[in-house]
């Protein structure tokens, strides 16, 4: 395997380099272009052609290599497929919007929370990303965001001219990130300090592994936190998420709101809303009834949360199915009704299999 330029400290890089017969002040220059997401040397402009010829000849760029990019209809999302050193594969997606930049990316190859409504755990758990591994995901997002400007994407959805720079970041990619926390606050910590990005422009979202909350509790930065809730009692949130067996909701949503009551966050609830087809082909409504409806709202009421309803996004190989538009009005109009802050997620990138629940570990021999 080729040696990945990016994982190398200051003194590692200029003696690799050195051993090349180069100076060591190519070394400042390559980290410039590491740190911009440069995927190949070719686009390291300021670097001599026999260099750049050796340098792809004896190393790698990134962490990560994109094997595959789609983009989206409306132009506004891209997904990219990555493979990593040992040939497991993720996803993250870059998602333009007015109010900036956001990239969702994956904490894990793969993931071992069996939750029966989505695409990312079909193919288990391989292993945990590395802090260069998430973070490579951004700069694979940010050289993309660079190239915007020789594109037909030069205007932004709100009209303004297109913004270069990652705005904001979402950890709701493949796996789950708080059995990988350690890794995961590593990544938000260099993120913050070597891009910039605010605390408040973060959210780690959780299925609800209440030591791992406890954990970015006594951490004790701002962040968002979005808990992945999908059912208002545990029968049945135990039936779509097997992690309810270990952590039932009032702990989880105990350890939630101590976290978001820290920093007068508002907390996320995340509430898929699913179907099912009966054997006349009709959908059901499974966990979006009128009634559990109002159990929702009596879990959360008076509490300082905000709730993301989110129509099922198709998954071919779960046999779930998303319920009517007039179903999911009617189950948000009772939140509002109880005074629960409600709104419905707008998805992006559903044609291209980037929406919540879609990613996935790709098997490459499928």
């Amino acid at each position: 395997m080729k040696p990945i330029l990016f994982n190398f400290t200051d003194s590692e890089l200029i003696e690799f380099l050195e051993k090349l017969g180069q100076p060591k002040f190519r070394a400042k220059q390559i980290r410039e272009w590491l740190l911009r997401g440069a995927p190949d040397f070719a686009s390291m402009k300021n670097l001599p052609e026999n260099l750049r010829k050796d340098l792809d000849n004896s190393a790698q760029t990134l962490p990560v290599k994109i094997v595959k990019k789609l983009e989206s209809s409306d132009g506004q999302t891209t997904k990219f497929l990555l493979e990593l050193h040992d040939n497991e594969q993720i996803e993250c997606v870059l998602m333009r919007t007015s109010y900036g930049n956001s990239v969702c990316v994956s904490s894990q190859a793969g993931c071992a929370m069996g939750c029966k409504f989505c695409a990312s755990t079909l193919l288990g758990l391989k292993r945990n990303l590395t802090v260069n591994e998430i973070f490579s995901q951004i700069l694979v997002a940010q050289w993309e965001l660079r190239s915007d400007r020789f594109s037909d994407r030069a205007i932004r959805p709100n009209g303004d001219a297109n913004n270069e720079d990652v705005s904001h970041i979402v950890i709701m990619g493949t796996g789950e990130p708080l059995q990988n926390t350690e890794n995961v606050i590593g990544f938000i910590e260099r993120a913050n300090k070597d891009m910039g990005i605010g605390w408040r422009k973060i959210t780690v979202s959780t299925c609800g592994i209440v030591p791992g909350i406890k954990d970015l509790t006594a951490w004790g930065r701002p962040i968002n936190l979005a808990i992945s809730l999908h059912a208002p009692i545990d029968e049945l949130r135990s039936q779509i998420m097997p992690i309810n067996n270990k952590y039932k909701l009032a702990e989880v949503l105990d350890a939630a709101f101590e976290f978001s009551n820290l920093h007068n966050r508002q907390l996320m609830i995340e509430y898929i809303l699913l179907g099912k087809k009966n054997s006349d082909g009709e959908t059901e409504l499974f966990n979006c009834t009128p009634e559990y409806a109002e159990k929702l709202s009596n879990l959360l009421k008076d509490k300082n949360c905000m709730v993301n309803l989110i129509p099922w996004n198709a998954v071919d190989e779960r046999d779930f199915a998303s319920p009517s538009g007039n179903a999911v009005h009617r189950f948000q109009d009772i939140l509002i009704k109880n005074g629960i802050h409600t709104r419905i997620r707008r998805e992006r990138g559903q044609d291209i299999g980037s929406a919540c629940g879609q990613l996935r570990l790709n098997n490459k021999k499928a």
